[in-house]
């Protein structure tokens, strides 16, 4: 196959793996938004909200650990069609929830699903793409987020206030059987790892993969960037519409002109991180992502456009700084392990996500007026965990120098 052609049917396969991720990442963004519709229709606090997001990624979290012991035995194409197969059931699952304890079920279900796809992708991306260009391929496949806030969360939230929050999960249930049939034709088999050797020894995989300083710090500095990235972003929506003066039907248009701003961020971002570096794009976008974080928790009523500007500079700057940061952790982890790397990467950040979750709904209550308090707090955590972030990238080397 000539490089041209090589290079096409690289980028198809990037396609429809943003595709898979636009999808996963719809699911779990949309009930963000939804909280204070949640909030309002089921009676719950803002801790309980937490939960509600929390427990999609505990479960991702667990099976994301279990799925490492044993996901590079397999071929990357069919485990990730035969989990994101179950992930589309999930979907379907929501929208026919009949109630609050299995609507809750199956979210469990589906970050149990999603947690591992989630992993998969980036690992597929690493094995088919030259170094060279990795920067600019996770870039186009992590703008799956901001597409995702451009237009898979207004179109869930526009379906949710015209019909009931079910829609949503149809209409992701029919665009994730869409998209599985695209993967089934497009994705190659991908088994480079399997010719090096597998450990079928679980307790030795754990040992092999934990038993690698490199990996250590891969891990310390993914959780603390997610931790504190993911502090604010549960309740965004909440804190706008109580806080802010925004308007719920309004919600759209601000996730909208974000999500846009996510989409540049990120597709500048991975460019600089492949032209510039990846550890000095990181820390210009951790520092811009720290201010975004205070400006964001301690906005106070304000125009539309104020709003629609603060939350746009906190999405766009949290989406470009995981490209550099993503490309760091993959190149650190050893070719030979790298899914199981990723899957237990993947787990330690749902687990971060879900700790940084219920963590925020701890800290935030809320006023007999209905405002939400103290949130500004959870913005200064967040902005500190960010800068911390800077000195953990700097540990984190590429495998081939790990013994330098």
């Amino acid at each position: 196959m000539s490089a041209p052609q090589e290079m096409r049917r690289e980028w198809l396969v990037l396609l429809v793996l943003s595709g898979i991720q636009f999808s996963q990442m719809v699911d779990f963004m949309v009930l963000m938004p939804l909280g204070t519709q949640l909030m309002r229709e089921f009676g719950i606090t803002p801790t309980q909200l937490g939960f509600f997001v929390s427990i999609y990624t505990v479960a991702a979290s667990f099976s994301g650990f279990f799925s490492a012991l044993v996901i590079d035995r397999f071929d990357r194409r069919t485990a990730i069609l035969a989990l994101y197969g179950c992930f589309a059931a999930t979907m379907a699952a929501c929208a026919l929830a009949p109630g609050y304890w299995t609507l809750l079920a199956a979210r469990t279900a589906a970050g149990a699903f999603g947690g591992v796809v989630y992993a998969n992708i980036f690992t597929i991306v690493t094995d088919i793409v030259p170094e060279s260009r990795r920067g600019r391929a996770f870039g186009a496949v992590m703008s799956a987020f901001s597409l995702a806030s451009i237009l898979g969360v207004p179109i869930s939230l526009a379906l949710a206030l015209h019909f009931t929050w079910r829609a949503p999960y149809v209409f992701l249930a029919a665009l994730c059987a869409g998209i599985l049939v695209s993967a089934w034709f497009v994705i190659p088999p991908v088994r480079a790892h399997l010719a090096g050797g597998r450990e079928r020894n679980a307790l030795a995989q754990i040992r092999r993969v934990f038993g690698e300083p490199n990996h250590l710090r891969i891990f310390a500095f993914s959780s603390t960037l997610v931790f504190s990235g993911f502090l604010a972003f549960p309740f965004i929506a909440p804190y706008l519409v109580t806080n802010a003066g925004v308007k719920e039907a309004d919600l759209p248009f601000v996730y909208l002109i974000a999500g846009i701003g996510a989409l540049i961020a990120a597709r500048l971002a991975g460019g600089w991180s492949d032209s510039v570096g990846r550890r000095p794009v990181f820390t210009g976008c951790a520092v811009a992502t720290a201010i975004a974080a205070v400006a964001m928790t301690t906005l106070p009523r304000a125009p539309l456009f104020v709003a629609v500007l603060v939350s746009m500079l906190m999405f766009a700057t949290s989406s470009a700084r995981m490209v550099p940061a993503m490309a760091l952790i993959t190149s650190g982890a050893d070719a030979r392990l790298r899914g199981s790397v990723l899957s237990f990467n993947a787990s330690i950040q749902q687990l971060a996500a879900g700790g940084a979750s219920l963590a925020a709904s701890l800290i935030v209550g809320r006023s007999a007026g209905g405002e939400l308090t103290r949130y500004w707090l959870v913005g200064i955590v967040s902005a500190l965990g960010t800068l911390a972030c800077i000195a953990l990238a700097r540990r984190v080397r590429p495998a081939e120098n790990r013994n330098r």
